[in-house]
């Protein structure tokens, strides 16, 4: 349903750019890409190679934008910019990411709880964006993607007990994690969103996604001396509360911080390297 959604957004989209009420041809031979698509067409590869549309376009229509979104009192940004993409292939990219990432668990969790991840997720991946990104615009639905790994991961955590194999399950999200977040570190990726993201949906996994411990749904079944007391163990409930009163301050601290116009950077001077790391290839734009 997800994919779907992004889908039917990225056409809307597409038809409201209108590439070719505004493109004309130029004398570098530029103009929109597919023009047999009429109103859908792409605008041209010189001002996005993605296949999608104007900036100015995905900026009207919700992209994250710092300065609008303290400024110009427009929060709801911090949500319509996960439904938007920069063009076809961004679009493939992160609907085949959330095919793989999100099936298993919504089949394991119900599409709800997935849901309700991918969104909040995406929140959190916008507010640390916002925090530190002030002269670009970003979208894409790659902060609820991370925050769907980041759920995966603290849903192996907290359901330890029900899995075999364990070290290589942790193992193989840890190495899909790390090379994820290591792309993010290539000039104009949104690494912040990434991280934002991942560290809500890696809190998320702790409050939303607890299963009963071994025994609890056929304790009914079993011998009296058998039966288990308690639904969960522990520590799940002890990660359950510390997860939730992370993610209410963290959320309370972004937010506060963000609409007073601060920072992130006067607060953690090193913290570009988690965007953008400079190489004799590539500089890192400040």
């Amino acid at each position: 349903m997800i994919v779907v959604a992004n889908v039917i957004v990225f056409v809307v989209v597409m038809g409201f750019n209108n590439c070719p009420s505004h493109v004309s041809t130029d004398r570098f031979g530029s103009s929109c890409v597919a023009g047999f698509l009429h109103r859908f067409s792409f605008q041209p590869l010189r001002e996005n190679p993605l296949f999608g549309p104007s900036s100015s376009t995905l900026e009207r229509l919700g992209a994250l934008k710092w300065d609008k979104v303290v400024y110009q009192h427009q929060g709801w940004r911090l949500i319509t910019c996960i439904w938007l993409h920069a063009g076809v292939i961004h679009l493939i990219a992160n609907m085949l990411s959330l095919v793989f990432i999100g099936i298993r668990l919504e089949q394991q969790f119900g599409f709800i709880r997935i849901g309700l991840i991918y969104l909040i997720a995406g929140f959190g991946g916008s507010v640390l964006s916002s925090l530190f990104i002030r002269n670009s615009i970003s979208v894409g639905a790659s902060g609820a993607l991370f925050g769907l790994l980041g759920a995966m991961l603290s849903e192996l955590f907290t359901n330890w007990t029900i899995y075999t194999n364990k070290a290589a399950a942790i193992l193989t999200l840890l190495i899909i994690i790390v090379i994820n977040l290591a792309i993010g570190i290539l000039p104009h990726v949104d690494n912040f969103a990434h991280i934002g993201g991942f560290l809500t949906g890696l809190l998320l996994g702790f409050v939303l996604l607890m299963r009963p411990q071994f025994g609890w749904i056929e304790r009914r079944y079993l011998p009296q001396a058998s039966q288990v007391n308690s639904k969960y163990k522990a520590h799940q409930y002890v990660l359950f509360i510390f997860a939730l009163l992370l993610l209410i301050v963290g959320f309370a601290v972004g937010l506060v911080m963000l609409f007073r116009g601060e920072n992130g950077y006067d607060h953690c001077h090193w913290c570009h390297y988690l965007s953008c790391v400079p190489t004799s290839s590539w500089s890192c734009g400040t």
